[in-house]
């Protein structure tokens, strides 16, 4: 059963009259429920039970109610009724709702069924709820019904109103374009339903920008609707459209939005120059490529519409000037080709040409997209500089031409019109000083008045080729006004140098050359220039007679041939030749040159046609022969054995003997001296043979040499003891002591003392048992013969002097033995003179005196 009620108060008349049928049908049919009688439409369940599979009555299968939005009002809006047919009225009967919005949106009468919106609804929130019904018994909870669902939509009323979304809108359109043309379509939205009557139905209408503009009322298209709307006159325009809906009926909501057109430009208006005729005025000293002037061409139009282009169409303007255009500022700029020269002309008039870039072929109609201009230039008169005839000049002149000859002339005139006279002179040229070798020495000097350039000394071709220097001319009424040219000098050749042979290695001669084998071949050099220095011939000197060795041969082609005339060649023999060679040039005069080789002998290894001996190069700069430099080598060799050999022995040589104090064996001393008798006692102190009992004290080592305190003693001179000593202490000092044991024991009987000491030896049993020879030998006493031995005699002094003097002459080898020689040499014979000295000094003391002999030897 279904009852929908109007929020309005009336309800339509085909929902009375469905109500009333429903009603009359649940009255009519009214029965108690029947009972559970097993069909044919159940399942068996496990416990043996049957469940029922009931078919919904057709009277509680519910569809859908409608309820009205933006309800007003103090009572709740009905919505419907459920109603059961299991329902008798007496209220055993309970109706539940479920689902959207139950129990706060949609109430229920659970006695009647009765369903109403306590809430005013907006169908464009939520246009339908779907909810549940369900019937029970009250007393029971028994589902009498199933639960069975339905709808309640939400009835649209006309509450929204049309809308723009994407307004204000923003477009444009080219001007001049025809009537119709479309510009944009706007759309606008209603939020009504639009399937239930007029709500949603737009129209669309233009409140503002007619004439110019229309709307299409039902597509929104917004069209031109007049025709060559010119940008120029009216750029912007602000059209505003209204959508309304309910079909544009009385009472029916709208909305508007505002659509900003703009006349986007077009190339509608060609270019004008404000004024035809211009004029300026620009000296004469204007610099070639400097802007002179501007000009300038208007165009109404925009952007890449307006970009004018400029053109000089006379021949006299498009020579000496020329036209380009500032994108910036969109004007021509006028700049100089060619100087300006008051003196020849002093107007110019140029013909100016401005056309548009970009043309649309639309709008030739209106005619051509062009302007043309007069430019007037008036050339004033300025002061100018001298001018030389030409830009730069060469000249030329002869090497080695006497100071003051011509080389050339400059002319420079004023090119203004009085024409003053011009004055030249050198002009500052660091090039030129630098070299000319010296600081502010030059080499040309110029005429003040006529120009002529001269030379100020002569010129050597081969030392400086060209001179670049620069000639300054000033006006004699403006001196300040100056102009320079360049002129290059060319300093023309002379035959002036002689030619010499190109080399500067020494020539190798090997020696297995033969008879008539060329040696090597050479050629000439000459510093003048190839016509003179080219052909060369060659000869020996005719003034020196035939050389045995060489001989040369003229090529005829610059060069020559030294060619061997013998053969056998040896370094040892002769290792250097000089050749003498003659060099004539075919220059005019004709200049000859004597040069000098030198060839080298030396045995030659191949390589090719190279001929080398580096292998004798080092011996021959010494001076030594393979055989003397093996020599040596040997030498060396043996030397550093004997070396190593010595220091070998003494490393392996042991300690000699030393005997302890308790030995009293006598010691044999041996030396290499020939012997000076007994009264050499250098090598061994005899007084240990007189005297036992101080032969301790007198012991030394074997191995360290004898002090020299009695070295020279055979040089001593006795004092006689003086009158009235004789007696040992009587009023003797101690020195005359001494003197006179010593005197004692010289007179003393050595052969007697040997004796006694050998006799000693023999009863000695406090010795160890040494197996020992021991011989004594006594020579005698006072022999006339003297000493044998070389020491101390005349002719040894004389042979070891003469010896050093053969030492200095065996050459640098043996300098530091001659020196050691000369050394020691020297020492001995300072030694005698200052005994000889001390000697004579006591002689004379004993001959003052008169006291004893003073030749008596110790």
């Amino acid at each position: 059963m279904r009852i929908a009620s109007s929020s309005r108060g009336y309800l339509p008349p085909f929902l009375v009259c469905l109500c009333f049928i429903q009603r009359c049908y649940g009255a009519s049919h009214h029965h108690p429920p029947p009972a559970k009688v097993p069909s044919r439409n159940g399942t068996r369940l496990a416990n043996g039970q049957t469940e029922v599979h009931h078919r919904p009555k057709r009277g509680w299968i519910w569809n859908q109610f409608f309820v009205l939005e933006e309800h007003i009002g103090p009572d709740s809006q009905y919505v419907g009724k459920l109603h059961s047919n299991s329902d008798k009225g007496d209220g055993s009967v309970r109706y539940i709702l479920s689902g959207e919005g139950a129990g706060t949106i949609f109430i229920i009468d659970e006695v009647t069924g009765d369903i109403h919106a306590a809430k005013s609804l907006d169908r464009e929130r939520k246009s339908h709820y779907v909810l549940h019904a369900q019937a029970l018994d009250r007393y029971t909870e028994e589902a009498l019904e199933p639960k069975s669902e339905f709808i309640i939509k939400v009835q649209d009323i006309n509450d929204n109103a049309p809308k723009f979304p994407e307004g204000p809108f923003v477009v444009s359109v080219p001007e001049m374009s025809e009537v119709g043309t479309s510009v944009i379509q706007i759309t606008a939205t209603d939020a009504d339903d639009p399937t239930y009557g007029n709500s949603a139905r737009i129209v669309y209408s233009i409140l503002q920008g007619q004439p110019y503009f229309s709307v299409d009322p039902k597509t929104g298209i917004i069209r031109t609707a007049l025709n060559n709307m010119d940008r120029e006159a009216r750029e912007h325009y602000a059209v505003v459209i209204q959508a309304k809906d309910m079909a544009g009926q009385v009472g029916g909501l709208s909305g508007s939005t505002t659509v900003n057109i703009t006349l986007s430009d077009v190339n509608d208006n060609p270019p004008k120059f404000p004024q035809k005729i211009c004029q300026v005025y620009v000296p004469e000293s204007a610099q070639v490529g400097k802007p002179v002037g501007k000009i300038k061409a208007n165009d109404e139009d925009l952007g890449v519409n307006a970009e004018i282009k400029y053109t000089i169409i006379n021949s006299e303007g498009a020579n000496t000037f020329s036209i380009s255009t500032d994108r910036d500022s969109r004007e021509g700029v006028i700049s100089l080709k060619k100087p300006l020269n008051y003196e020849r002309k002093k107007t110019y008039t140029l013909h100016i040409e401005g056309t548009n870039t970009h043309t649309d072929p639309r709008f030739t109609y209106l005619g051509s997209f062009k302007d043309t201009a007069t430019f007037k230039i008036t050339v004033g008169d300025v002061d100018e500089p001298p001018v030389f005839s030409m830009e730069y000049y060469i000249m030329d002149v002869y090497e080695n031409a006497p100071p003051g000859t011509e080389v050339g002339v400059v002319t420079a005139r004023d090119p203004d019109s009085r024409n003053s006279p011009v004055r030249y002179f050198m002009g500052s040229n660091e090039d030129e000083e630098e070299e000319g070798g010296e600081e502010g020495v030059r080499y040309f000097t110029i005429d003040a008045d006529s120009g002529v350039i001269r030379t100020t000394r002569p010129l050597d071709r081969e030392a400086q080729p060209w001179h670049n220097i620069t000639v300054m001319a000033s006006e004699v009424d403006n001196p300040s006004l100056l102009s320079q040219v360049a002129v290059t000098t060319q300093v023309l050749d002379v035959n002036d140098n002689a030619p010499e042979v190109a080399t500067d290695e020494e020539v190798i001669v090997c020696e297995s050359s033969r008879p008539g084998q060329v040696i090597q071949t050479i050629a000439a050099v000459d510093k003048d220039d190839f016509a003179n220095g080219q052909r060369f011939s060659f000869a020996l000197p005719s003034q020196l007679p035939t050389n045995p060795n060489f001989t040369l041969k003229d090529n005829e082609d610059s060069t020559a041939s030294i060619v061997a005339r013998r053969r056998r060649f040896s370094h040892l023999t002769q290792e250097l030749y000089h050749l003498a060679v003659v060099v004539w040039d075919g220059g005019e005069p004709v200049l000859s040159g004597t040069s000098t080789l030198t060839l080298r002998v030396c045995p030659c290894r191949g390589q090719g046609r190279a001929r080398t001996c580096q292998g004798e190069a080092f011996l021959t700069a010494a001076g030594l022969s393979t055989g003397a430099l093996v020599a040596i080598l040997l030498c060396v060799a043996i030397l550093l054995a004997i070396v190593v050999l010595f220091i070998t022995l003494r490393r392996s040589k042991k300690e000699p003997l030393i005997f302890s104090e308790e030995d009293v064996r006598e010691n044999v001393v041996t030396y290499d001296d020939e012997g000076g008798g007994e009264e050499d006692t250098e090598a061994f102190d005899i007084a240990a043979l007189r005297n036992p009992a101080g032969a301790e004290e007198l012991k030394f080592r074997r191995d360290v040499r004898p002090e020299s305190r009695h070295r020279h003693r055979r040089h001593r001179r006795l004092r006689p003891p003086r009158e009235g000593g004789a007696a040992r202490g009587g009023g003797l000092s101690r020195e005359e002591e001494e003197e006179l044991e010593e005197q004692r024991l010289d007179a003393a009987d050595v052969h007697e003392f040997i004796k006694q000491k050998l006799v000693e030896a023999d009863l000695d049993a406090s010795v160890p048992p040494y197996d020992s020879l021991q011989t004594y030998a006594y020579e005698g006493g006072g022999s006339p013969a003297g000493s044998i031995s070389s020491l101390d005699s005349p002719a040894g002094a004389r042979s070891g002097e003469g010896e050093c003097h053969l030492l200095d002459d065996w050459g640098p080898a043996f300098q530091v033995l001659a020196g050691l020689c000369g050394e020691a040499r020297a020492e001995e014979t300072e030694a005698e003179e200052t005994e000889a000295v001390a000697t004579a000094a006591s002689e004379e003391e004993l001959v003052t005196n008169g006291e004893g002999d003073p030749a008596l030897p110790v």
